[in-house]
């Protein structure tokens, strides 16, 4: 075979010239739109990934990470199990998009010809929906440099003159440093939930106000790192506000080392016309409030379950666990004995993502709603506070919670706290772990 030497010097211009050869992968022409699409939501100025994928020269030192975030499929964080449901916000790359992005840095992550890039996103004053209404907080919450800050509660005014419908809301962090969660809930006209708050001031011990009928227990916005703008306009449906409602704020801080301050808000889309189905977000239903996780367990299992009380559609599932949360299924075991799987997939408390179903599931009164969690309380879980301890339902981080929140499509006239109730498992005494699988019915437990 004959076989051709080059001079060192001709050997690096070839070699050059093929890394810019017309068939490169090259940021403006193919990279910049798959980052438009799938990242630049969470990677830019303001918002929770440390960096800003916006430009080339914001996005080149970063191409290795890039490509090893994409094989490793950590990026875009998305943790639902293929095999089970089918997601409208489903934020998997394709193979085509991976294997580009990989060209890419491996071709030395060229630019192109910036005449070949797609106009840059628009993000009006930094949201992903463009609101019809913005509410703040009406002054800062200050925070303290160390220690344990407990949930805060802020009564905001309303000040809505008319009944509102609500299509899509986004609940925009005034710091995204200390704000690790929060959520903004209606509270209508007669609830005595904080009836007597001074309006912008902050309260403590507020989580249990929510207990009687027409109090509030509809969340309008939330804001989980890494979740985004909600939307409402399923099937033409939207989120009611009644007129004279006020708004309030619930706010988990965590302190960033030294003295600063927050003040969130809530952007809110409206629809032109009432809607002829009612967007409802039930927080926590169903919940393992009873769970207990022994001390080094490394898949501790908790069971809850609720049952429905009216038939209604089911359009939106987000896990909610803390820092020992490993995974979540919602099983929906129908009235019939059926049972469907809607949801099974990982759980990330640094990612804690809502999961839009592409086609709501029909629920008719009396299934039961069953959610089946694993905790890992072992050594092994670098997020673990204390392997030591035995850990109960508690609001804070180093407690535990195992509950769902589900977005519900029903009835113009259907009443927020009687569509589901506490049924099965989560009505069993605390014991010395789960309640489990074994705490269901035989037919069910499998």
């Amino acid at each position: 075979m004959l076989r051709l030497f080059l001079p060192a010097w001709l050997t690096g211009i070839v070699a050059l010239a093929q890394s810019h050869s017309p068939n490169s992968v090259t940021f403006d022409k193919e990279v910049l739109p798959i980052l438009q699409k799938n990242c630049q939501g969470c990677h830019r100025p303001g918002e929770v990934a440390p960096m800003s994928l916006l430009s080339y020269s914001e996005a080149r030192p970063w191409a290795k990470a890039i490509k090893t975030a994409v094989l490793q499929k950590k990026m875009p964080p998305w943790f639902a199990d293929p095999e089970y449901g089918h997601f409208a916000n489903d934020r998997r790359l394709t193979e085509a998009d991976i294997n580009t992005l990989v060209a890419w840095a491996d071709e030395g992550a060229p630019q192109g010809n910036p005449k070949d890039a797609p106009p840059p996103l628009t993000f009006q004053d930094g949201w992903n929906i463009k609101p019809d209404l913005v509410i703040e907080m009406p002054k800062d919450f200050q925070l303290p440099p160390t220690g344990t800050i407990n949930y805060q509660f802020i009564r905001v005014p309303g000040n809505f003159n008319e009944d509102l419908w609500v299509t899509a809301a986004e609940m925009r962090p005034g710091n995204p440093a200390v704000l690790h969660h929060g959520k903004v809930w209606v509270v209508p006209p007669g609830s005595k939930w904080m009836a007597n708050a001074v309006p912008g001031e902050a309260y403590e011990n507020q989580e249990a106000g929510r207990t009687a009928e027409g109090d509030g227990n509809d969340i309008l916005g939330k804001f989980n790192p890494g979740l985004g703008a909600q939307r409402f306009d399923v099937n033409g449906a939207a989120k009611f506000v009644p007129k004279g409602s006020d708004l309030v704020f619930e706010l988990h801080y965590t302190a960033m080392g030294k003295p600063t301050t927050d003040r969130s808000k809530l952007g809110l889309v409206l629809a032109k016309h009432a809607p002829p189905t009612r967007y409802i977000l039930l927080s926590g239903a169903p919940s393992g409030l009873n769970l207990v996780i022994p001390p080094g367990d490394s898949n501790a299992e908790v069971v809850a379950e609720a049952t429905t009380m009216t038939d209604f559609q089911l359009a939106y599932i987000q896990p909610h666990m803390h820092l020992r949360g490993k995974d979540y299924e919602l099983r929906l075991i129908y009235p019939t004995g059926e049972a469907e799987t809607a949801f099974k997939g990982r759980f990330d408390f640094e990612w804690q993502l809502g999961y839009d179903l592409a086609k709501p599931i029909v629920v008719p009164k009396g299934t039961r709603i069953i959610g089946i969690a694993h905790f890992d309380n072992s050594p092994n879980n670098r997020f673990n506070p204390d392997p030591t301890k035995e850990v109960h339902w508690g609001p804070q981080n180093w407690d535990e919670m195992q509950g769902v929140f589900l977005g519900l499509l029903t009835d113009m006239k259907a009443d927020p706290h009687k569509l589901l109730k506490p049924s099965g498992p989560s009505l069993l005494p605390r014991g010395k772990s789960g309640p489990t699988l074994a705490a269901l019915e035989p037919t069910t437990a499998r």
